[in-house]
């Protein structure tokens, strides 16, 4: 892709974000989500190949009918209230409408069908802006309507993107998808404790994009899409084999990492909430996703492919990308201990 369709294509997607977080009118945060998503639609169908075409028809569908639902409820809302101020949605009718349709944009369950499928036929790089930049947007405009959302309906969406989160990417060998079910249930993690403490939703996500990033970015380094080739990456580069271990720990949430800071936080405010049953659940649940993580580090760091040339040996070739990654990494994995910081800036 030329460098200046590229520019104009991640000076959209900036532009999208941020109209959608700045603005008081949904019609202006509908026209920032709009923007999102015709930004990105070129950078999945640049490599003319029938998955990709195939990736970028499914995720224009789904995008165009979860917008479609937006601009009908605020619509709705505008008729019974008067108001396009975001801040107040106080029909209920469009404040479900509203939830489906933020949910759909997420790739929350039960509307998660499409994620797994357009991360697939997407290269890396498109994988992570999609994983990541694309879901601020949606999430802000679920935080700032918070105290209007049905709390009983992301409860129910929130337990079920955890289960098929974690149920979803046990049999999954292409990283991608299993990547695409990391966030499903990560999604869900955020979701079910929206209602009660949007803070502890935004330090999630902050955390969960870092993590996130730190993963696509070794996956590129490494040229690594299946389980196969993540086989090899000791061979290819012994330094960030050994630190994707780490960070996959710290994705499935495992002590002392910073994934576990969240999800203890999470379950400390359900627990205040005297919503045990959930949280056993959502607990429960997170060991699926463990037992993938672990499956990947397993496969990275405990097997050797058959290999008798040094052909993989690129590990002493220097990285640009090395500094920014260094520091990516430190995020990710030993930001544990700042947890009662993080505790009294939410309170």
């Amino acid at each position: 892709m030329s460098p200046y369709a590229l520019s104009i294509i991640m000076s959209s997607l900036a532009a999208g974000t941020t109209l959608t977080l700045t603005s008081n009118h949904w019609f202006l945060a509908w026209m920032g989500l709009e923007l999102n998503t015709l930004a990105i639609i070129p950078l999945m169908s640049k490599t003319h190949h029938p998955r990709a075409t195939e990736a970028a028809t499914k995720y224009f569908l789904i995008q165009a009918l979860a917008s479609a639902l937006i601009l009908f409820s605020s619509t709705t809302n505008a008729w019974f209230t008067g108001e396009w101020e975001i801040t107040n949605v106080s029909h209920p009718m469009s404040s479900t409408l509203l939830t489906v349709a933020l949910a759909m944009k997420l790739g929350i369950a039960p509307f998660h069908f499409w994620l797994p499928d357009v991360l697939q036929g997407s290269n890396l790089f498109t994988c992570l802006i999609l994983s990541t930049w694309q879901k601020i947007a949606p999430i802000t405009l679920l935080i700032q309507i918070n105290m209007q959302l049905n709390t009983n309906l992301l409860i129910i969406m929130a337990t079920m993107s955890t289960i098929i989160g974690g149920w979803g990417g046990l049999n999954q060998t292409q990283l991608r998808k299993i990547m695409a079910y990391s966030s499903i249930a990560h999604l869900g993690w955020m979701m079910l404790v929206l209602s009660f403490m949007p803070t502890l939703t935004t330090l999630n996500l902050i955390i969960y994009m870092t993590m996130t990033t730190t993963m696509f970015i070794m996956l590129m380094n490494l040229l690594s899409t299946t389980m196969n080739k993540m086989a090899m990456s000791w061979l290819k580069n012994p330094t960030t084999a050994a630190l994707m271990m780490i960070t996959l720990m710290s994705l499935g949430g495992l002590p002392p990492m910073t994934g576990f800071m969240p999800k203890w936080l999470i379950i400390q405010e359900l627990t205040k909430q005297n919503m045990i049953a959930v949280m056993t659940i959502i607990a429960l649940s997170s060991l699926l996703n463990l037992f993938f993580y672990l499956r990947m580090s397993y496969s990275m760091s405990l097997t050797t492919s058959p290999n008798l040339s040094n052909i993989y040996a690129i590990w002493r070739q220097k990285n640009k990308n090395m500094m920014f990654l260094s520091m990516m990494i430190v995020l990710s994995t030993l930001m544990l201990p700042i947890t009662p910081t993080m505790i009294n800036m939410m309170n």
